[in-house]
């Protein structure tokens, strides 16, 4: 798809220290500072390696959007595409028959630029990215 450009794997977890540290195995290191989003009920930490960029999140308290991927031990669970037009991406997302599972809202991991979810046929869980004006 036009327009799209891949920026990283979510990874689903517990506890960010213990997930980063089995992946600093691998030679990933953290890539800025750690963040909370109480919109996505998530805190989370970048890192970058010899590998993608992965975003790894843990829940905020019980419950939340990532039990469900916990409860079934899914750890990669999305991958997340930075596009420079957020409306036209979902327009062309919705024509091949993903479903928006996230309408955008504003994340704090991205300096409050918006972000959206929506599920592929295949059942692929995508984040869309807006774009910064650096980035576009």
């Amino acid at each position: 798809m036009e327009g799209l450009e891949f920026h990283h794997i979510g990874v689903a977890c517990l506890d960010l220290d213990t997930e980063a540290s089995a992946f600093g195995a691998l030679g990933y290191a953290q890539e800025g500072a750690d963040f909370e989003d109480s919109i996505q009920g998530v805190s989370g930490r970048f890192l970058v390696g010899a590998g993608p960029r992965l975003e790894l999140l843990a829940p905020l308290g019980s419950g939340g959007v990532l039990t469900p991927w916990l409860q079934r031990g899914t750890k990669l669970y999305h991958l997340a595409y930075q596009t420079r037009d957020l409306v036209s991406s979902l327009e062309d997302l919705r024509r091949v028959r993903a479903r928006v599972m996230v309408a955008p809202v504003p994340a704090v991991a991205f300096g409050g630029r918006s972000i959206a979810f929506l599920l592929m046929p295949n059942l692929l869980l995508l984040e869309l990215i807006e774009a910064g004006v650096a980035e576009s």
